[in-house]
């Protein structure tokens, strides 16, 4: 599966480095979500840097495997809560 970064969304970064985006989009375990805003459907992806660091990363499907990174940004307290549930549950 490839990633390729949106432009905007790499300038919109804030406190969040690229390399961490990369390791929760590549770690074993991981949450996906089905999402949409002003009519775009994407996916978040939240999980933990190798740090452990809570981030949310969204994507969107580009064609066969390839998806582009929209966004990124660390969870708010009441979704690293839904998150931690998550990960004790699974």
């Amino acid at each position: 599966m490839g990633y390729e970064w949106l432009t905007e969304a790499l300038a919109a970064l804030r406190g969040v480095e690229t390399y961490e985006v990369l390791q929760v989009l590549s770690a074993g375990r991981r949450m996906p979500l089905a999402a949409e805003s002003a009519g775009v459907r994407f996916l978040t992806v939240s999980g933990r840097t190798h740090a452990g660091r809570p981030l949310i990363v969204a994507v969107r499907l580009l064609g066969g495997h390839d998806q582009q990174i929209i966004g990124a940004r660390e969870m708010s307290s009441v979704e690293l809560k839904r998150f931690e549930a998550w990960e004790v549950a699974s």
